[in-house]
């Protein structure tokens, strides 16, 4: 692998315009996620599915994720960071065009294993060309800078996809369809914009034999980056229960609003994003704590609110707001620790090993409360996995708190 030669590099604007086209591309990908979240009721309704069928149908895209990111998300490092991006944005676009061809169950779970496909790939390789382009656009200022806008893209990413889509699925004559579409349109648009932008990483000459990805251990850093394996998975595992459940729940207090439930999405993930910026600056031994007590007193929030005689919806969403804001900081954290201990040639690897964590974080705990659902209400299934995630949360604090480095 060879790196762009300085007497080849494009102009420096070439690279600003790039990390913007790159940040957009992202936030495109990882809204997709999100898309059928506000819609899921939409579909229990028509086809009378029940809790437990549409989480499982939300945790296919695991499968995807998974396979993805073993076969697929560290080979940016050796084929480039924008044809790894084209492929997601592809992928993507045949997942939208099977939900908007084939509406009904099987197509839902198709294409969410299709949209697993692509996030396997986006999370690694997304992160290391934003890093890679602020790098060679801005090559004085701080890394952190980069990884900061790759936290706030990912986390508002997932939480515009489910505001916009409730909010078409409201307007919309074929609610069902219209929010596909529109995805369908962005993904064609931002490949288009990305044929433009330099490339970071040369294809190796000559390509090295293909291997799987493999779970590998920086050297000399082993505590911290499972403390960040285990970081990104503790709060992945909370945002999917909005992503997957937020319906659900909502419906037991008497809410079935498709834009109210893509609006608690967009509040949780937009309070991640404000603390990603104002904790942007603190050491680790600062972000963790917060982190931590910001999760627990969310999840105390969300408890409460499904267990008082009049459940409350205000206190369910104050929950939420406390949740997106401590597992965003926990995010960069974890997130900061990864970066600063992958080589830069293996990058990539070590950020799908990362991300494969998180989303299996995301989906895997998450069918575990649909099938829960099929014998406890809600109230008794959300109080035992927020007990679940309090004790998690508590045990990755002493670890990753240890991580040394001035910023996450």
């Amino acid at each position: 692998m060879t790196a762009v030669r300085s007497d080849t590099r494009p102009a420096p604007a070439r690279y600003r315009v790039g990390y913007g086209t790159v940040a957009v591309a992202y936030l495109a990908l990882q809204a997709f996620v999100t898309v059928p979240s506000p819609l899921y009721p939409l579909y229990a309704q028509r086809d009378h599915l029940s809790p437990f069928t549409l989480t499982v149908a939300y945790g296919a895209y695991a499968i995807g994720v998974a396979v993805s990111l073993v076969l697929a998300g560290h080979l940016s490092d050796t084929y480039g960071r924008r044809p790894l991006l084209l492929a997601a944005l592809g992928l993507d676009t045949v997942s939208a065009l099977v939900l908007l061809v084939w509406p009904s169950l099987p197509g839902l779970f198709v294409a969410r294993v299709v949209c697993g496909l692509a996030v396997g790939v986006t999370g690694s390789t997304a992160t290391a060309y934003l890093t890679e382009l602020f790098a060679a656009h801005r090559p004085a200022h701080q890394l952190h800078r980069a990884q900061l806008l790759a936290t706030a893209t990912a986390l508002g990413g997932l939480g515009a996809g489910g505001l916009v889509a409730g909010v078409l699925a409201v307007v919309a004559a074929r609610p069902l369809a219209l929010p596909y579409a529109v995805s369908l349109g962005v993904f064609v648009l931002c490949a288009a914009a990305l044929l433009l932008v330099p490339e970071t990483r040369r294809r190796a000459r000559p390509l090295p034999p293909y291997r799987p990805q493999r779970l590998a251990l920086p050297p000399g850093a082993a505590g911290r980056f499972v403390a960040a394996l285990a970081g990104v998975a503790t709060q992945f595992a909370v945002f999917g229960l909005f992503v997957a459940l937020a319906g659900t729940v909502l419906a037991a207090l008497h809410h079935r609003s498709p834009v109210l439930s893509g609006a608690t999405l967009g509040l949780v993930f937009a309070a991640g994003v404000a603390c990603a910026v104002v904790t942007a600056s603190l050491a680790y031994r600062a972000v963790v704590p917060l982190a931590v007590v910001l999760l627990l007193a969310g999840l105390a929030l969300l408890v409460v609110a499904v267990w008082l005689p009049h459940p409350s919806i205000a206190a369910f969403l104050a929950g939420g707001v406390l949740v997106g804001a401590g597992g965003a900081a926990l995010f960069r954290a974890s997130l900061g620790v990864v970066v600063a201990v992958s080589p830069t040639e293996r990058r990539a690897g070590t950020l799908a090993a990362f991300f494969l964590a998180g989303y299996l974080g995301m989906s895997v705990p998450v069918v575990g409360i649909g099938t829960a659902l099929l014998w406890v209400p809600v109230r008794v299934a959300l109080l035992g996995f927020a007990a679940v995630a309090a004790v998690a949360a508590l045990l990755v604090w002493p670890v990753l708190a240890r991580a040394d480095g001035p910023r996450p």
